[in-house]
């Protein structure tokens, strides 16, 4: 099967699973005052989207021989926890748009969004206790996703810290994006497998799986944030060089790029909010001249293939099919 019809294939089955989803996500927010708060947490959640990560929920939990539908509480959960940290993320990086809506903080205003993050963050926990399984499994899936939502604040706090810094090393990097992105991903993926009952070897398989598949889709969003295609992202493709973001290619162009005026050059415009067109398509064609667009694929192709070669462990059938061709979606999306 080539690339193009396997991520046809992945972006059907995830249209059907999210289809799936769509009314568990849509049952657990009940009309309540005030209406305002109630309406802004819905908002991102019930707007739709790839539904990646509580999609692996439930894939995860019948890879494992489980049974899915005592995974769709966590699925929901996790996707709550994923819609508040981007509630709170819009407004710390001050964005407007978001899937092509008005952020939550421009539409109801900064005091409602940061309410509506935090009551959705404590409804995910809510809804973890709806979930039908043994008590020591549920002190697992709660420890995991407890730690899960610890280590995204502690990364998205270095991807703060990381702005515009001309000292972060490629080791920092990917730290922050483990922590910032990869952890809800093994968190689900984990927890399904909890559920549905594996060993704690499999457990960890799968949480590495996802961990590796995390890293993998940061970094090509990262690539996406600069040479995708802004009618298909719905962002400037030179913001983030406007914004001073270190991705794994910026972290490469500064150890690798040994002629300093080139290398100034591009810095130049790096963290340069009013950077012209021309000046970001100058940094962008020194990130491919230099190797670092090559490097950072190479790179998001190695976590590829490690987060596939960890389901090893799990019998063959259509859900670890899905698994392995989701770790590949990741980083061959236009979105």
């Amino acid at each position: 099967m080539d690339q193009g019809n396997e991520e046809m294939d992945v972006k059907t089955r995830l249209k059907e699973m999210s289809a799936e989803l769509d009314g568990p996500i849509k049952s657990y927010i009940d009309d309540e005052r005030p209406s305002n708060l109630i309406e802004a947490c819905r908002q991102y959640p019930y707007a739709g989207g790839k539904r990646m990560r509580p999609s692996m929920v439930v894939a995860a939990c019948r890879a494992v021989g489980g049974d899915a539908s005592k995974a769709v509480p966590l699925a929901v959960a996790i996707e709550y926890i994923h819609n508040f940290t981007l509630v709170h993320d819009d407004l710390m990086d001050g964005d407007e748009k978001r899937r092509g809506m008005t952020t939550s903080h421009i539409l109801y205003g900064m005091p409602t969004a940061i309410l509506a993050g935090d009551a959705l963050f404590a409804k995910a926990f809510d809804i973890i206790s709806d979930l039908d399984i043994p008590s020591d499994a549920m002190r697992k899936v709660l420890k995991t996703v407890s730690v899960a939502v610890w280590d995204l604040a502690r990364g998205q706090q270095m991807d703060v810290n990381n702005e515009n810094s001309g000292t972060v090393s490629m080791e920092d990097y990917i730290e922050t994006i483990r922590l910032k992105t990869s952890v809800l991903f093994a968190a689900g993926a984990a927890g399904g497998a909890i559920i549905g009952g594996a060993d704690d070897s499999t457990v960890k398989a799968v949480h590495e799986y996802a961990m590796n598949l995390g890293v993998a889709f940061q970094m090509y969003d990262d690539i996406l944030g600069i040479y995708g295609d802004p009618e298909k992202t719905g962002k400037s493709a030179g913001n983030d060089i406007r914004k001073g973001k270190n991705t794994v290619m910026v972290c490469h162009a500064r150890d690798t790029i040994k002629d300093e005026n080139v290398l100034n050059e591009f810095m130049s415009v790096f963290g340069k909010l009013d950077a012209t067109d021309s000046e970001i398509e100058k940094a962008r064609r020194i990130l491919k001249e230099s190797g670092s667009y090559d490097y950072a694929i190479e790179m998001a192709e190695k976590y590829t293939k490690d987060a596939i070669s960890r389901l090893d462990c799990l019998k063959d059938s259509d859900d670890k099919e899905f698994m392995k061709a989701l770790a590949e979606y990741s980083m061959s999306r236009d979105v």
